[in-house]
């Protein structure tokens, strides 16, 4: 069987790593991507405060080695759902059965003055360049704000304002600094009332200013202003962004994404073209936008498949569930579970913070480059 594999994120690298320790050379994997290497979301938090150095949080894709799977490097110009095809820069690809893991494409132009007069941290470049920005800032006004939603990660924006906090008071400069975390909710990570309970005492403890239910609409750059999008301005020093995210362009020109995202069945993930499945951040399936949702999703659809090489019946649906960690500087780390289900309000449970659970955030990252990679990750 040929499968075919569009994106290697979180969905495509588990997708791929499932099928092929169950089938080997039984099944011909290409897994294509435009990309050098895998980057963890909290790994562009390290770089950019200093934690760490870029190279030691890329993990090429020239490492993959697996039986059954080929890694194509290339840029995807047009997929044919219909005719499970796509044509890319290397050459046309064909399968019996096409995954789209493709993510979502972030846009800073799409705000008006970010690009001018602030900085977006949520690409790869985008983060490590602000390594080299930060320790030029000798103080005042910082804002972390949320332009538009959907968005990768929603923990993400408060875990960088409790960084930036760490950040400024280990550089001695946190008394002649403000920070404000501007988003869309009216409290940071709606699904979890505990989670968002414990990141609002720790933003009044550290004299972080939070902003509900707004969005940065544009900056003007001359003025050195954020314009919310209720008309209202917060002056800044130092912007940092979450930008505008939409599905990349060759996915809106297949005819697959409705209202700007594929849809798909939530039990099974296959979109209105048959043998053809959607995982991650690309679709429309009612889970936030992250990596562990997009890694669920493709255990399913690995099932999916899985069980038609054996011969079996339906496989179990998806559950919605996903975990993530959240991260409360100084080391503290929380475990956040949330689950999904179409009809039914979220549920979400915290555990922690706790310095203990820091521990399990780098097990979650080193379990994976094992799986994926076949390797350990220091």
């Amino acid at each position: 069987m040929r499968i075919l594999v569009l994106g290697a994120g979180f969905g495509g690298l588990e997708l791929s790593t499932r099928l092929s320790a169950e089938f080997g050379d039984d099944v011909d994997i290409v897994l294509i991507d435009r990309g050098e290497g895998f980057v963890f979301g909290f790994s562009k938090l390290d770089v950019m405060f200093g934690r760490t150095v870029p190279s030691a949080v890329v993990h090429p894709y020239r490492d993959l080695a697996k039986p059954g799977l080929r890694f194509v490097r290339t840029t995807i110009r047009s997929i044919d759902p219909a005719a499970k095809r796509v044509d890319t820069d290397a050459g046309p690809f064909e399968a019996d059965i096409m995954v789209v893991a493709l993510g979502a494409d972030l846009d800073p132009s799409a705000t008006p003055g970010l690009v001018e007069a602030g900085h977006e941290f949520y690409t790869v470049p985008g983060a490590f360049a602000l390594r080299d920005v930060l320790p030029g800032f000798d103080g005042g006004r910082v804002i972390i704000g949320v332009t538009s939603t959907p968005f990768k990660c929603p923990p993400a924006p408060s875990e960088t304002a409790l960084m930036m906090h760490d950040h400024l008071t280990g550089r001695g400069i946190r008394d002649r600094c403000d920070i404000s975390l501007v988003m869309p909710f009216g409290v940071p990570i709606p699904p979890s009332p505990a989670a968002s309970e414990a990141l609002l005492a720790a933003f009044a403890e550290r004299g972080i200013h939070w902003h509900p239910e707004r969005s940065v609409r544009a900056l003007d750059p001359d003025r050195r202003v954020a314009v919310l999008s209720d008309g209202t301005e917060l002056p800044y020093d130092l912007f940092l962004g979450v930008p505008v995210h939409r599905a990349p362009a060759v996915v809106m020109a297949s005819g697959m994404a409705v209202d700007g995202w594929i849809p798909v069945d939530p039990s099974t993930l296959e979109t209105t073209f048959p043998d053809v499945y959607a995982v991650g951040d690309v679709t429309s399936v009612g889970t936030p936008k992250a990596g562990v949702f997009a890694e669920g999703q493709a255990s399913v659809v690995a099932e999916q498949i899985a069980a038609r090489l054996r011969g079996e019946g339906e496989p179990p649906a998806y559950d919605g569930r996903g975990v993530c960690y959240l991260e409360f500087g100084e080391d503290v780390v929380a475990r956040v579970e949330v689950t999904f289900l179409r009809g039914q309000a979220p549920v979400g449970a915290l555990e922690g913070p706790s310095r203990a659970l820091a521990a399990d955030k780098r097990e979650f990252g080193t379990s994976r480059i094992q799986r994926w990679f076949d390797r350990t990750w220091d």
